[in-house]
């Protein structure tokens, strides 16, 4: 059994014109600088769903949507043809919501949200750290997991802008 099937047995079945309109949310990727229009469409995500979210809810959430990404993307990836093709954001779209994770409780100004959208595509851009490792991985998996240990960095990065310069970005 491939590793798709048993991880995504239920994203295999996915119609052609679905995964793929799902996976470029309904062809938003397929304008310039796709990576930057799926980020914006993930803060937009982050400001309706999570923006007042509670941890415990937030957490599983995120998880449940990095799952459901990695399926669709792994689908998408398989009917383009192309590996980890630029077109493809929704990656970028359940990524941005990690990034703006409180991890010392307080939501972020619209200021600290800007940091936080500038700071991931520069993690996302230029895969510094472990991130490029994670892009290595198969399929969907390597497709979501690199921009996940983008917000993850950018996260951390975002909350100790926060402490230190509270006023600002929280």
């Amino acid at each position: 059994m491939s590793i798709r099937k048993k991880l995504y047995p239920w994203a295999i079945t996915l119609p052609k014109k679905s995964a793929i309109d799902t996976a470029t949310l309904f062809g938003l990727g397929n304008l310039s600088m796709p990576g930057t229009w799926g980020s914006a469409a993930g803060v937009l995500l982050y400001y309706i769903g999570f923006k007042d979210m509670k941890f415990i809810p937030y957490v599983i959430f995120s998880l449940f949507l990095a799952y459901a990404a990695a399926g669709i993307c792994d689908t998408a990836e398989r009917y383009i043809g192309a590996r980890d093709p630029g077109k493809i954001i929704l990656d970028e779209i359940v990524a941005m919501p990690i990034c703006f994770f409180p991890l010392f409780g307080s939501a972020f100004s619209v200021y600290g949200v800007l940091l936080g959208f500038v700071l991931f595509r520069f993690f996302d851009i230029k895969k510094p750290l472990f991130i490029s490792k994670m892009q290595n991985l198969e399929g969907g998996l390597g497709i979501v997991a690199d921009d996940l240990a983008a917000a993850a960095v950018t996260c951390v990065c975002l909350n100790l802008s926060a402490l230190a310069f509270h006023g600002i970005f929280a």
